[in-house]
């Protein structure tokens, strides 16, 4: 049950990362750090899957 929920709010973490990176992008403000940033917002889950099958 635990995962699912860590699962579920590292989702909606990602989620949110998207639209703020999308926002700064139309901005058009530094793209290095918003590539850094969406990257390493969205690998959460990832490791988070990664980890559970380890």
């Amino acid at each position: 049950m635990s995962n699912s929920v860590m699962r579920d709010k590292a989702k909606e973490f990602a989620k949110r990362i998207v639209i703020l990176c999308r926002n700064l992008k139309a901005e058009h403000k530094e793209t290095v750090l918003i590539n850094q940033l969406l990257r390493s917002g969205t690998s959460i889950g990832a490791n988070i899957h990664e980890a559970q099958y380890a």
